[in-house]
Formats: structure tokens, C-alpha cells, sequence
């Protein structure tokens, strides 16, 4: 199997280093150039035809943004990994570098000055996103779970003699998570009438700044989740980044409940925690959504809600950045349906409209004399 063929683009020389050395560590990657800012990447990039480039947000000349911007002129599908800051700062470009077509990100290390500690870092962070990213040309057009048809999903609820009324939907997502989250809620109405909790993987700082720009959409009310706050329809909570986000209820009201519990598939927050939580709170009432991500984290909590008889939607291979996570669910038969991106939002409000209608009783008929 070939090599990863990776190019890194950083302004700092240090850091390039420290990247070299840390991909070097891994046979399946080779580093094949390095750039000081976009302009020289750009020149570069049709010369030595990387699988990856890993792009720093801030750079003189051309800055990461402004690269990912020409790059999708004339490479839509070459994977973009944004190296940034841990800072408000960092992050709100980050978000902006995910906008323009960057496919995922990874923070720089905090503690630079310990070189082992930085090199772990950027190993286990860096290395596993870029053998995802890296090596998705080769699974595409692939026979998959997908195409195997209608066996893959659950069986539907929807003929049960009593349906209760859908009361919270959940969502999970990870790799390609912003975007994704932002085509859905922009076509989720104002007046929706279930609250919606969701966790992206993503750090703290991220997560709040990523809240803030979901909830200039129009749409729901958006906003970072918070310890023992009540959830109302009409509204969308976020796990914040580095806190596992469960759903509890106190005196017949949902409220949520944040802890700082070990990591779960390495996530904090975890799609896990929350569906575990949503499964034991509202049992059949709930709709689950697992949305592009990679890794499995969801799989166990949607097992959990698929024994309560929740449906499950999950996003199509075609339209996710990586298919992990839905493509697990998918692929283990808890998936109800598996939609596009564009077809999630309308999904979610048919579900949950439908699920409050009144059943309609059929009398049986006498028979003819």
C-alpha cells in the first residue's frame, strides 16, 4: 500500500520540524514538502500531488484561510487539515477555515518547550486524522454496507399500536460536524416543537464559539449547554468542549447535567454519554441522529436507544466527510434511515410531526350477509 503523501504548510520553522518528525514516526506517512505560507502550498501542491495538507490558520502572505479558499478553486476534494490555537482567536478561524472547505482541524500543543510531550501530541491528534482523510479515495465507489439495501436498517416503529410523541431529539457528530450541523439547522424551524441536545467533538473555547454562530442561523435558539439548565422546545444545547453532556430529569422537567467523567471512545464530551443518558431518560420518546464523524463513538448509545425503540437516522457515505461514526450505526442494522445531509432536517421535523398527530382508529367493518 503507498504512502500518505502529506504537505505541511506553517510559517514557523520549529513547528514544521516538530511535524516532520512527528509523521516521520509512522511507515504509512511520508512528508513530501513543507511550506512557509499558502502562496508557496499552492505553487507547490500541483508539483508534488499530496494525499493531505495540513494548513496553519495564521500565516503571513496568504493565510490559512484565504488558502483553503484558492485550494477548492481548483482541488475541491484534496483533504485539509487547519493546525491552530487553542484560543478564542484560533478557534473563530478555525470555524472560518471549516466554512471555506477545510475538512478538519487539530490544536497546536500548549506545551511546546517539552519536544516528547508536543510529539505525542501531534501523534496521537494529527496522525490518526490524516490516515483517515488520507486514505478515503481509496474506499470510495467501494461496495459497502450501504449498498447491501434494506437489510441494513432497523426495523421500523412506525406500525406499533401506540406511538408516543417524539419529546427530544439527540444528534452526534464529529469530523465535518460544523458544517453538517449548520446545513441541518438552517432548515430547522423556529417553532420546532422538541428540544434538540447535540455533542460535536470539539475543545473548549470551540464549542462555545461554535454555539454562538449556530444560533445566528435563525433558527432554533442555540446555545452551549450549561450545569441544571432546564431544555425547552425550541432549542438546541451543545455539550461544551472537555465536559461529558447528559440529560436528566428532576421533578418531571428535563434539565441537563454536565460531569467530568473519563473519556469514552477518547472523547470528552462523548456521543455515548449523552444517548446512554437520553435512552434511560425518555426511553421511546426520543429521535437519534449521528451525523459525519470518525472513530465509533455513538455506536453503544444508539444500540441503547434502538432496545427503546427510538428511531435512529443516520447520514449517508456520499455526504460525509468520514463515515465512521454513522457508518457503524449503519452498518450494526440500528439505523432506521440512511439519508444525504440535504435530506436529515426535513426527516427530522416529518418524524417529529408525525409522532404527535393522533392515531387514526379504524373500525373494523361488519361482514356482508
Amino acid at each position: 500500500m503507498p504512502k500518505i503523501r502529506v504537505l505541511i504548510v506553517d510559517d514557523a520553522v520549529v513547528i514544521r520540524r516538530l511535524m516532520t518528525e512527528a509523521l516521520a514516526s509512522d511507515p504509512e506517512i511520508e512528508v513530501v514538502g513543507v511550506a512557509a505560507h499558502g502562496r508557496i502550498a499552492l505553487a507547490k501542491i500541483p508539483q508534488i500531488n499530496p494525499d493531505v495538507v495540513t494548513l496553519d490558520v495564521e500565516m503571513p502572505e496568504m493565510d490559512g484561510i484565504t488558502t483553503v479558499r484558492e485550494l477548492r478553486k481548483t482541488h475541491p476534494d484534496l483533504p485539509v487539515i487547519m493546525f491552530s490555537t487553542l484560543t478564542e482567536l484560533g478557534a473563530a478561524r478555525t470555524l472560518d477555515a471549516l466554512s471555506a472547505g477545510a475538512n478538519d482541524y487539530v490544536t497546536k500543543p500548549a506545551n511546546i518547550g517539552s519536544v516528547a510531550l508536543s510529539l505525542q501530541r501531534l501523534r496521537e491528534d494529527l496522525i490518526p486524522k490524516i490516515k483517515q482523510l488520507g486514505r478515503r479515495k481509496e474506499t470510495e465507489g467501494a461496495p459497502g454496507p450501504q449498498q447491501a439495501g434494506p437489510a441494513l436498517l432497523a426495523p421500523s416503529f412506525s406500525n406499533l399500536p401506540f406511538r408516543p410523541p417524539i419529546s427530544l431529539v439527540c444528534i452526534g457528530t464529529s469530523t465535518g460536524g460544523p458544517n453538517a450541523l449548520a446545513e441541518v439547522f438552517a432548515s430547522i424551524p423556529k417553532l420546532f416543537p422538541a428540544p434538540i441536545v447535540i455533542v460535536q467533538h470539539m475543545p473548549v473555547l470551540f464549542t462555545k464559539m461554535l454555539a454562538e454562530r449556530l444560533d445566528k442561523l435563525g433558527s432554533v435558539r442555540f446555545c452551549e449547554g450549561s450545569e441544571g439548565q432546564i431544555i425547552e422546545p425550541g432549542c438546541a444545547y451543545l455539550a461544551p468542549g472537555g465536559r461529558h453532556m447528559e440529560v436528566v430529569r428532576k421533578g418531571g422537567v428535563l434539565q441537563l447535567h454536565l460531569q467530568d467523567g473519563p473519556p469514552e471512545n477518547s472523547c470528552r464530551p462523548s456521543v455515548d454519554v449523552l444517548f446512554r443518558s437520553v435512552a434511560e431518560t425518555c426511553g421511546a420518546t426520543a429521535l437519534g441522529v449521528i451525523l459525519t464523524g470518525m472513530g465509533q463513538d455513538g455506536l453503544h448509545g444508539s444500540r441503547m436507544l434502538h432496545e427503546r425503540r427510538c428511531p435512529i437516522v443516520a447520514q449517508d457515505e456520499a455526504t460525509s466527510v468520514v463515515w465512521g461514526m454513522p457508518g457503524q450505526v449503519a452498518r450494526a442494522g440500528l439505523a432506521t434511515r440512511v439519508l444525504p445531509l440535504r435530506e436529515i432536517a426535513p426527516e427530522i421535523c416529518r418524524r417529529v410531526a408525525s409522532s404527535r398527530q393522533p392515531p387514526i382508529s379504524v373500525q373494523p367493518t361488519s361482514a356482508l350477509p
